[in-house]
């Protein structure tokens, strides 16, 4: 028998020489978990199907999206994209635009009319959403293609959650958004809208569900006291993004509008305020620039679209149609301290957008269901204390983001079948992460990333209109093939035609290959040679 391996990464190794017979030295083929995989919220395999559309294969790639992510056309526009800063290409060139290629293959699907088949037996098990967000939507989803039948409970007059009703139409489009809905209402999933769940586990007893999944999002804005005289209107940011979506428009926000936060809501609000013929906007924010928590490319478009920037300011008052800020500056520390100066903004409306909180009275008396913080705590599997209810989203401890909210919706759905089955979900092991140092970068040229269109300014401050246009064709495969497959083979053939010993052989296509030890002396080359860093180099343990 033999003894085991340790891995080492040096194929410089003094043991050259000495495989064959030996055993002592050899290559192996390993598979590595890219990073932009390994930080998407959602758990798509980006590099897997970005392979498929590389390849032209738009049909074959939207399929491996779905397997994870039931919203590739939403997610193509309002994700955050953490997949992109994490891309092993920023050290070369330039991120692959992965959101522009995905947001490219969702909107090929709903143009062709792509659905998706529900191939499991039913299970005769029903689950209770609440909540037809991100959450809820990618829960009911996966659950249906496990089996079960799933049914959402909605309390506003149309689905999405805070996808229709806080991200404004000009980063999401409303037919966008419906599309993606109704595929997943085509594939069995009831949406019953207008209905506030008032009794959880009553309404569970009365309707029959096993389970359920709560993931109602955060609804309630965070109030901030500061003194004023009346003479500025108090607003708050979600409620004026809210009240566009629900047909009307809000109170009149005035030409002068002060934001007083820092996060994307708050860039939101501002944006919104541009368009709502505003002339002047200003967003106040206690911390440096560096320290926001929006992402800076909303910034940066904020920026462009005429909105200023006051970092290092906190509210002191409003007073005779002024809001006064108190100048602040860094200490030694970092943190923000007050200077004692001041700063008189004229205003016609505060809009406060210093985060929201979660309102879910119906749980407040649900035995077992524990909170913290305003947050529902939940377990390793995502049930609170309450057997058989789940909960996700903004709803638990996480970031709140769109895209958090709907991994949280798969990884429920396959605690709540593994519950259902008297089962505990065991989530499969996940590779090393492949890091740049791994690759070996020299046989991929230089390749600018395709740069999506965009709206004039002009149109973008005057309209709600959709700012970023799509990909065509050949643009969306050029950026698909930007990608460098860190750390998984892609039969590129390097390795077959570098060895002198004719120790590799071709297993065919998307088998990949395999050694042959015993003519195989250890020269290393194939490692040296593999693009993708897909080969390792082991030594016998001693």
């Amino acid at each position: 028998m033999e003894k085991p391996f340790a891995i080492t990464l040096d194929p410089g190794s003094s043991l050259s020489n000495r495989t064959g017979s030996w055993r002592t030295f050899r290559p192996v083929y390993v598979d590595r978990l890219p990073p932009c995989n390994a930080t998407c919220p959602a758990g798509e395999n980006i590099q897997h199907w970005l392979y498929h559309a590389e390849e032209g294969d738009y049909r074959g790639a939207w399929d491996e999206i779905m397997r994870n992510n039931p919203m590739p056309a939403i997610m193509g526009r309002a994700c955050y994209h953490t997949c992109e800063n994490a891309c092993n290409r920023n050290n070369l060139d330039a991120t692959v635009g992965i959101h522009a290629v995905e947001r490219f293959l969702g909107d090929l699907a709903i143009e062709k009319g792509w659905f998706v088949k529900v191939d499991a037996p039913p299970t005769g098990k029903n689950v209770m959403v609440i909540g037809s967000g991100p959450g809820g939507l990618s829960a009911a989803y996966h659950l249906t293609l496990l089996g079960h039948k799933a049914a959402i409970f909605e309390a506003m007059p149309h689905a999405g959650g805070m996808m229709r009703y806080g991200i404004p139409r000009y980063r999401l489009p409303i037919k966008v958004l419906d599309a993606e809905i109704s595929r997943i209402e085509a594939m069995g999933v009831p949406i019953y809208l207008n209905t506030r769940v008032s009794d959880l586990k009553a309404t569970m007893k009365e309707r029959g569900f096993h389970a359920a999944f709560v993931s109602v999002g955060a609804w309630a804005p965070k109030r901030q006291d500061v003194t004023n005289d009346g003479s500025v209107k108090v607003a708050y940011a979600i409620d004026i993004l809210r009240s566009i979506e629900e047909g009307g428009m809000p109170a009149e926000i005035g030409k002068r509008v002060v934001i007083v936060g820092g996060g994307n809501v708050a860039i939101d609000a501002a944006r919104t305020a541009v368009r709502l013929g505003a002339e002047e906007v200003i967003i106040a924010y206690r911390r440096t620039r560096e320290r926001m928590p929006a992402h800076q490319f909303e910034i940066h478009e904020a920026l462009e679209e005429g909105v200023k920037l006051h970092t290092l300011r906190r509210v002191n008052e409003c007073k005779e149609g002024y809001i006064i800020l108190d100048k602040m500056v860094l200490d030694d520390t970092g943190w923000p301290v007050p200077t004692g100066q001041l700063e008189y903004l004229e205003a016609d409306t505060i809009v406060m957008a210093l985060g929201q909180d979660v309102d879910a009275p119906f749980l407040d008396h649900v035995s077992g269901v524990e909170k913290k913080e305003g947050n529902l705590l939940i377990n390793d599997h995502m049930m609170t204390g309450a057997d058989g209810i789940f909960a996700g989203g903004d709803m638990v401890p996480s970031d709140r983001t769109m895209t958090t909210a709907v991994g949280h919706g798969k990884k429920a759905a396959r605690n709540i079948d593994a519950w259902l089955r008297g089962e505990t979900y065991q989530p499969p092991k996940k590779h090393p992460v492949a890091t740049f140092e791994s690759l070996n970068t020299w046989y991929y040229e230089d390749a600018p990333p395709t740069v999506q269109p965009q709206l004039d300014i002009i149109r973008r401050q005057s309209g709600f209109a959709e700012v970023l246009g799509n990909l065509d064709e050949a643009n969306a495969l050029f950026e698909a093939r930007r990608c460098l497959s860190c750390g998984n083979c892609f039969e590129c053939d390097n390795c077959y035609s570098i060895c002198p010993d004719n120790a590799i052989t071709k297993l065919g296509p998307g088998r990949r290959f395999s050694f042959k030890y015993d003519y195989c002396k250890g020269c290393s080359l194939c490692v040296k040679e593999c693009p993708c860093g897909a080969i390792l180099t082991i030594t016998e343990s001693t």
